[in-house]
């Protein structure tokens, strides 16, 4: 089966009564994880932004916390889970301060994790990659959230 257009979904839900829209959300739900992430954080999270940072932060935490030090090659394997999963929430929220925030947040954990990801190249990349992604966030944002999120971002490289 081919899928259709988004075009062609949104013309096809317009003739759905709510009650019918409910059963499409919840039987969409049952089928994959990230569906019922995503409705989650649509109809409980998305009214409180920081409340989801937060969240998200927390559980960044705990899995860096976690990781297995005993080689570089697990720490980059956990480290690109964490990643995964953060981007993951990025595009559920869909908003650049969200985004911005919580790469941040993602490179400041990896850049007082130790061992240094100075020993490693691959790690030091994927934190210089990150980076760049910052910076193309900060440059979508409001001239006064630019000015904040430069300076942390400054403070970050410095350090």
């Amino acid at each position: 089966m081919k899928a259709v257009t988004v075009k062609q979904l949104k013309d096809e839900l317009s003739y759905k009564s709510a009650n019918e829209l409910k059963e499409l959300c919840l039987h969409l739900s049952k089928f994959k994880k990230e569906n019922k992430e995503l409705l989650t954080y649509l109809l409980f999270e998305s009214h409180n932004e920081e409340g989801y940072i937060q969240s998200i932060k927390d559980q960044m935490d705990e899995q860096f916390e976690d990781i297995n030090t005993n080689s570089f090659y697990y720490i980059r394997k956990s480290v690109r889970k964490i990643l995964s999963m953060t981007k993951k929430f990025i595009r559920y929220s869909k908003k650049k301060e969200t985004e911005t925030e919580l790469l941040l947040y993602f490179c400041k954990k990896l850049k007082d994790f130790r061992p240094s990801i100075k020993r490693s190249t691959r790690l030091q990349n994927v934190f210089d990659t990150q980076v760049r992604m910052i910076k193309k966030a900060i440059d979508k944002l409001h001239e006064d959230l630019q000015y904040d999120y430069e300076l942390e971002l400054n403070q970050l490289l410095d350090e």
